[in-house]
């Protein structure tokens, strides 16, 4: 009996190149290289994460800004109001003037509560 043929040894060659400056080689711009996949993680993470939270904290922000600085002009136009009802419609009427403005508010919510939506879900109770 004969004894299988034999295939000669392989060399397994490491993954990399032996001789850093060879043609193909990683050589000096593996450097370069990493840097750019770390840039593009870094960006990758910026724009799918940090940059929505941004966004929201922006909004978030400038809605509250808003709503302050609105609620301050909506003061001092009602007591303008009020004082100029006050000393030149109702002279020394003051309840008049406090009427006047209060229905004035009230039919201001009575319209913005007319066009309010509704919704049709069953949490709403409505």
């Amino acid at each position: 009996m004969s004894a299988p043929p034999t295939e000669p040894p392989t060399t397994v060659s490491p993954p990399w190149p032996a001789d850093p400056g060879a043609p193909g080689g990683m050589g000096a711009q593996w450097p370069k290289k990493a840097a750019d996949v770390v840039d593009l993680v870094v960006d990758t993470i910026h724009d799918k994460a940090i940059r929505p939270v941004l966004i929201a904290a922006r909004a978030i922000v400038f809605g509250l800004l808003i709503a302050a600085l609105g609620s301050v002009v909506l003061i001092l136009v009602s007591a303008g109001l009020l004082r100029l009802l006050d000393v030149y419609v109702f002279p020394g009427r003051v309840w008049a003037s406090y009427g006047l403005l209060g229905l004035i508010f009230c039919g201001a919510g009575l319209a913005a509560w007319s066009k309010r939506t509704t919704s049709n879900s069953p949490a709403s109770g409505g």
